[in-house]
């Protein structure tokens, strides 16, 4: 990577300096013969090249006879002894410095950076670096606005990234790019020099847009379909329409901010959408609604704590655009996983206030959400999209990546673009461009922005190279052992729609993984299997091996990589590692797994085809809402309620992190949509309502999660062992049919088992300790279950949860009488049995 120094606005010249040549001097003084460059210097053991810099100058029109200033020479001028003279591109006018240049210090406030860092880098003196990785691009121009006026300034390439100089005229500075060959004409390849682009290290967009044609590098008709099967370069410029990277200053008041760092064993994952969670918040003022400044506000940060979550698993919020295929529909990308820019925030999530101030104000906006939500005591986890971006397909726009080098930034095949994420292209992983783009995006938004984690989507990509995915892939390796990132909490979603796609477990250390398998054996136990069997008569489906081994932590799936030698007990994951959820973002609400075994995404506009059909839901009876004057109404409402309330505690009581959905306490609804993408309104939107069904939802979970807090069973820091009755501890397991049996072999593969009794010792010597006793029944009646005999434990049981109940009022206030406990179908009882 080669380095310049630039002068000069506009269409301006740059030439290559040195720095270890002597300083720049005034137009007026003398210039000295020049004189041969200095060698290698060798400082701490190593070779280094002479430090190279782009530095800003003010630009004028100097007399005509005027001598050019020492480092700065005509274009026509014979360059220095000894270098050869630069490759021509056209003719070029001469630019000269007509005011003086101050000289480096070495006590600036910011030192000089050097140019190869890619970016835009500004001194408190308003002089700069800039550079761009576009290695197979022929022209990279650095767009400058004032007003409605825009000023290009060129940057010559030197076999690599394109650098270019910076001014602070105005903020907005994307860029444009000339490829080596038209649009059409190299497979490809797609820089058009009518499409201004993203500056791909902006950390500010001009504001949020909705995806224009003008935005497209071929020429495209009003369903924004290309129009040619060759691509036909567009002609329109797109530069009064086009998102423009905005400057933005990096300092905020933090107020002593000091991050919760809550381990991970305390950790219980709350997962928002930054506008439908507050968008119809009776408590937040109407104008923070649906922003960052509304999840920030205290009536929010309020009814967080009460719930008893610790860290806020937010869905996107850089910058993004909506695909193609929304815009013909008129809908919206609401998710916002259709990434453009990796450091700015996404504008249409802040206030109308803070959107019409501009990027810093948005920024600002985003900092003081982080700020509040740490004051309340909860971390703050991003949700990430490093595997594709909204430039799609070979058929998308041209915003940023796409413009400056497809080649380079994306996984292509002869040009036509790879597809493991299911949008129609893929960052491509194995690109240094590529790779430091990410690792620099993780760095900003922890260091600037006090982020505590990342959920990585679709992050079996990010993993990817020839062969397929490793786990010690060098982008990974560089994220677990980068001291920045490493030191936050990393969340995999450890999948992708390639081939050798699914990768549960596989992620190295410190990574945490949503974890599928806990999912899908949760919902087969509590719905699928029991709606099975209520269609069939057969008692013969399901079984209770699966659900155990969910429980226990997954051992199966997060052990299987630890190298052989390893201190029995000793393994490289601890069950934290299992991110246990049974809903997300994306699927049905907890409420639609017990009302709809069928999606209903006819709301997104493709005929209900969009949208996973492997549910694995019950709806108890009936599809959908029952009409009031149903009259089996009141009874399948009562069952769909109980379900919902043995659900909800399964992760809660498993080892491993457990996860919510936002909402999900509530009981809200997406009336059957389970891909509510693209579903900006009240499909999607947390319903705020008081009624009596959701307040006694939302008091399952505050019962429980202080309850997993109370008693340290569920939140092992080891996978646990089987369970010696004459000397337990709390990292033992044990498990019991319903007559307080001691399991079998044969009873772990017997499918018609719908009874699990899973028993976790106390902690030995802590005052108050409990044994736990859970059971989970997917039985389709009242089953009678007794508690297991000498030598398991025969102290008092008091039963601290029952979730057929539908208030805590209504417990027992004894303990259990001759140590039997009755079980509702689909309920979950837990006792607490003293030592």
């Amino acid at each position: 990577m080669r380095s310049i120094r630039a002068v000069g606005a506009g269409d301006r010249r740059a030439e290559v300096q040195g720095r270890s040549g002597p300083s720049p001097r005034r137009p007026d003084a003398e210039a000295p013969a020049a004189q041969p460059a200095a060698p290698p210097r060798r400082r701490r053991g190593r070779t280094t090249a002479p430090i190279l810099a782009v530095r800003r100058h003010r630009a004028g029109t100097p007399p005509a006879d005027a001598p050019a200033p020492e480092g700065i020479r005509r274009a026509r001028d014979q360059p220095p002894p000894g270098r050869p003279r630069p490759p021509r591109v056209g003719r070029r006018r001469p630019v000269w410095d007509t005011g003086p240049v101050p000289a480096d210090r070495f006590d600036r406030a910011t030192p000089p950076v050097a140019p190869t860092s890619p970016g835009l880098v500004v001194d408190e003196q308003g002089r700069g670096t800039f550079a761009v990785a576009a290695p197979r691009a022929r022209a990279v121009d650095l767009c400058l606005r004032q007003g409605a006026a825009e000023h290009r300034q060129r940057s010559p390439l030197r076999r690599g990234p394109a650098l270019g100089p910076r001014h602070r005229h105005d903020p907005r500075h994307p860029l444009r790019v000339a490829g080596r060959r038209p649009v059409g004409t190299r497979r490809g390849m797609l820089a058009n020099p009518r499409k201004p682009l993203l500056d791909p290290w902006a950390r500010g967009v001009s504001h949020s847009s909705p995806l224009l044609s003008a935005f497209f590098p071929f020429e495209v008709d009003a369903m924004l379909d290309r129009r040619d099967e060759v691509p036909q370069r567009s002609e329109v410029d797109s530069g009064d329409s086009a998102v423009w990277s905005v400057v933005v200053d990096d300092a905020f008041d933090w107020q002593d901010d000091l991050r919760p760092m809550i381990d991970w064993d305390a950790t219980v994952l709350y997962e928002p959408h930054v506008k439908g969670f507050t968008r119809s918040h009776p408590e937040s003022p109407p104008e923070r609604r649906g922003t960052y400044a509304g999840l920030g506000h205290p009536a929010v940060t309020g009814y967080l704590r009460d719930l008893g979550v610790t860290s806020i698993e937010s869905l996107p919020i850089h910058a993004a655009m909506d695909e193609p295929h929304l815009t013909r529909l008129g809908l919206t990308n609401y998710w916002g996983y259709s990434t453009m820019s990796y450091f700015a925030p996404e504008p249409s999530l802040a206030t109308a206030a803070a959107q019409q101030a501009g990027a810093q104000a948005v920024l600002e906006e985003v900092k003081t959400m982080v700020r509040r939500l740490h004051e309340a005591g909860f971390e703050v986890i991003l949700d990430v999209v490093y595997n594709h971006t909204a430039e799609g397909g070979g058929d998308g726009p041209s915003l940023s990546l796409r413009g400056l080098d497809n080649l380079e930034y994306y996984w292509t095949d002869h040009g036509v673009p790879q597809d493991v994420t299911g949008t129609g292209g893929t960052l491509d992983p194995r690109s240094v461009h590529t790779m430091d783009l990410v690792l620099a995006s993780l760095r900003y938004w922890v260091q600037e922005v006090h982020v505590d984690g990342f959920r990585f989507d679709l992050a079996t990509t990010l993993g990817r190279d020839d062969r397929g995915f490793r786990a010690d892939h060098p982008l990974l390796r560089a994220i677990v052992t980068d001291p920045v990132p490493r030191d936050v909490k990393l969340i995999a979603e450890p999948w992708d729609v390639g081939t050798g796609g699914w990768q549960t477990g596989n992620f190295p250390a410190p990574f945490a993984e949503w974890n599928d398998a806990f999912r899908d054996d949760v919902r087969a136990f509590w719905l699928a299997d029991r709606a099975a069997r209520e269609r069939t008569g057969e008692p013969g489906i399901g079984g209770v091996r699966d659900l155990a081994t969910r429980l226990a932590g997954s051992s199966d799936m997060f052990t299987r990589q630890d190298p052989p030698g390893l201190p029995e007990g000793r393994g490289l994951r601890a069950p934290w590692a299992s991110i246990n959820y049974v809903t997300a973002h994306d699927g049905f609400t907890l409420r639609d797994l017990t009302a709809y075994e069928s999606k209903h995404n006819e709301a997104n506009g493709e005929d209900n085809r969009d949208g996973t059909s492997d549910n694995r839901s019950f709806h108890h009876g009936h599809e959908g809402e029952l009409p009031p004057g149903d009259p089996r109404r009141e009874e399948i409402e009562a069952a769909r309620r109980r379900t919902a309330r043995g659900v909800l505690a399964t992760p809660l009581l498993a080892s491993g992190t457990p996860m919510l959905t936002a909402g999900d306490e509530r009981g809200r609804t997406q009336h059957g949509n389970n891909n509510a993408y693209c579903q900006d309104n009240e499909i999607s939107w947390v319903d705020w309502r008081r009624t009596a069904a959701a307040e006694r939802s939302r008091a399952t979970v505050v019962r429980l999660l202080p309850a997993r807090g109370e008693h340290p069973q569920p939140r092992a820091p080891h996978f646990l062992r089987p369970a010696d009755p004459e000397r337990l501890d709390a990292g033992q397991i044990a498990w019991f049919d319903a007559t307080g049996a001691p399991m079998a072999h044969e009873e772990w593969m017997d499918p018609t088992r719908h009874v699990l009794v899973m028993s976790r010792p106390a902690v030995h010597g802590r005052e108050g300790a409990e044994h736990l006793l859970v059971i989970l029944s997917g039985a389709a009646e009242p089953t009678e279950v007794r508690l297991p005999d000498a030598p398991w434990p025969q102290g008092a049981a008091k039963v601290p949860l029952d979730t057929a109940l539908e208030s805590p009022e209504d417990l027992p206030p004894g303990p259990v009488g001759d140590r039997t406990v009755t079980v509702a179908p689909g309920g979950v009882v837990v006792l607490g049995i003293a030592p």
